[in-house]
């Protein structure tokens, strides 16, 4: 972690107080709660409260189509529908990947995970991750969004999913969170701990417990209480800070929606869209119960709230494991729009006017430099910051001129300028992993467009008017004039973009069985230790 004189090297200083037509938020700014809700649908939100306070919410694989406010016709999500009526919608919201733990560094740094070094070069446009056996997570070199809010005087939590590594340097803990209650894997399982072990499950520095032997997951019924579990944390916590006057981040990074898809008993049967949508209807809940907790403390219109998913949701496992991305193509590893274009709300009542529709083009590492605006820091200034302050568009309406850059592994893949989306290059998944029934855009085929080699388009793009065709479907002719004269603004804009890229170490490359969750701290005292096997690193394999 790094000190305050070690962040003051780094370029990371107070805004300047000046006065503006944002001078009541600026006054605000060092008494502001920030929550996040980023969960495993694809992506949830972020609180903040009084005393520089701050929340996000992520959800993990929660597709775009998957909301009431979005267009789900089922209507299950009151609570986040009614979260959008009193805030605002944001309909061109991007995940910085496709996949999962690149998703999350992308976040909390507020850089492109190729910059950051969560990705792979042992393939080329390979989607990689951190499952156990990974030897890499987040470098020490990187700067997190709480290590920041620590110069504010901020309290930071996570919850739920970390994702950044599992080994003890890795440690969110480490990296600016004071507390920590979650995971660092995705709750796969059962193992029979001797081939691989089971996930431990952390309170701070040490595991309390296994997935699956002392958090029960049933997987038959789909039965688990985890989302119950972590909805507690997060009120706890946040009360907790408002009785001390404390500023906080709190990160709820729930994993419901994730296959294995759980909920508990009470939601269990609940949905008309199976045990997905009892999943969605369980945070949809949680959310609601987290708002009104903030209202009843008296720190709503002190928190800014933001929720959002990781990625889009895995149609691989859909309909009975996975969402909806709505008229979007393909889904979760893909870069096509439903793989990484994900809902998003923003909530802090008496600043956002209520009823927002914002088609501002937005990313999850905007969350990460609109944070330290709301706490009265700027970004650091000795490094590439790839997010944007989205508060003049959240607080004043007003559209920044910004590209999207869509990454696959080591590539990019497409870029969207305005309503125009440049593919460079294409790819669903092989032939090989298809063949085996491993399809991301099932029933959407897309002759030349989902294919299943890479294909590339570097010499003629092919360019997508996303306003009259957001499916993707049917790319503008390379004779037409419009096709010239919009890609002669992209070309330049990618030109420039390439130019300034300097890709981090990857991360992602190296695993190792005798690094997995053998032996986490804590083990001893529950008897839970478990022996590794020697250790015998070798080139991960990333199919995708």
């Amino acid at each position: 972690m790094h000190d305050p004189a070690a962040l003051e090297r780094h370029g990371v200083k107070p805004l300047a107080r000046t006065r503006c037509p944002q001078q009541v938020f600026l006054e605000l700014a060092f008494k502001i709660r920030i929550f996040f809700s980023f969960s495993s649908f694809s992506l949830p939100p972020v609180l903040g409260s009084k005393t520089k306070t701050r929340g996000q919410g992520l959800s993990n694989l929660m597709g775009w189509g998957d909301l009431g406010a979005f267009g789900e016709p089922s209507k299950e999500t009151p609570n986040l529908d009614q979260m959008a009526s009193e805030g605002m919608l944001f309909m061109d919201f991007y995940t910085a990947n496709p996949l999962c733990s690149p998703s999350r560094a992308a976040l909390l740094t507020g850089r492109l995970p190729v910059r950051n070094g969560f990705y792979t070069t042992n393939g080329h446009a390979r989607n990689a991750y951190t499952p156990q056996d990974i030897v890499g997570g987040i470098p020490d070199s990187e700067l997190l969004l709480p290590e920041l809010l620590k110069k504010a005087g901020y309290v930071n939590k996570i919850i739920g999913k970390w994702h950044l590594g599992h080994r003890p340097q890795f440690h969110p803990l480490k990296h600016g969170f004071d507390e920590w209650f979650g995971s660092p894997n995705c709750h796969f399982g059962p193992y029979d701990n001797k081939a691989v072990p089971n996930i431990p499950v952390y309170r701070d520095w040490e595991m309390i417990g296994r997935y699956y032997e002392d958090f029960k997951i049933d997987l038959k019924t789909g039965e688990a209480n985890l989302t119950q579990i972590y909805l507690q944390e997060a009120l706890d916590f946040i009360s907790r800070q408002q009785a001390s006057q404390q500023p906080f981040f709190l990160y709820w990074a729930i994993d419901a929606t994730h296959a294995p898809v759980y909920a508990s008993k009470h939601f269990l049967g609940s949905s008309q869209r199976g045990l997905y949508g009892d999943a969605v209807r369980e945070i949809d809940d949680s959310i609601g119960k987290i708002l009104k907790h903030l209202q009843k403390l008296g720190i709503s219109e002190n928190t800014f709230v933001f929720f959002t998913s990781d990625n889009g949701a895995a149609l691989i496992s859909a309909p009975k494991q996975g969402g909806s991305n709505g008229r979007f193509l393909c889904g979760k590893q893909t870069t096509f729009e439903g793989g990484m274009r994900e809902p998003a709300i923003a909530w802090w009542p008496g600043h956002i006017p209520a009823g927002g529709v914002s088609h501002q083009l937005g990313n999850v590492m905007d969350l990460f430099t609109t944070s330290l605006s709301l706490a009265g820091l700027q970004p650091p200034s000795d490094r590439q910051i790839d997010g944007i302050d989205l508060l003049p568009a959240i607080l004043q309406g007003k559209l920044i001129d910004r590209s999207i850059f869509y990454y696959r592994g080591n590539e990019m893949m497409a870029v969207r300028v305005g309503l125009y989306k440049a593919h460079y290059w294409t790819w669903s998944n092989s032939w090989e992993e298809y063949s085996k029934g491993i399809d991301f855009c099932p029933g959407q085929n897309v002759s030349g467009v989902t294919t299943h080699t890479q294909e590339e388009h570097t010499t003629l793009p092919l360019l997508f008017h996303l306003g009259r065709d957001p499916g993707e479907k049917y790319p503008l002719s390379f004779a037409s004039e419009e096709y010239q004269g919009v890609m002669e603004r992209i070309s330049a804009v990618v030109q420039q973009h390439k130019e300034t890229m300097v890709p981090g170490v990857p991360q992602l490359n190296v695993c190792d069985k005798a690094v997995m969750n053998w032996s986490p701290p804590g083990c001893e005292k529950l008897g839970k230790c478990l022996q590794p096997p020697e250790s015998n690193p070798k080139k991960c394999f990333w199919p995708h």
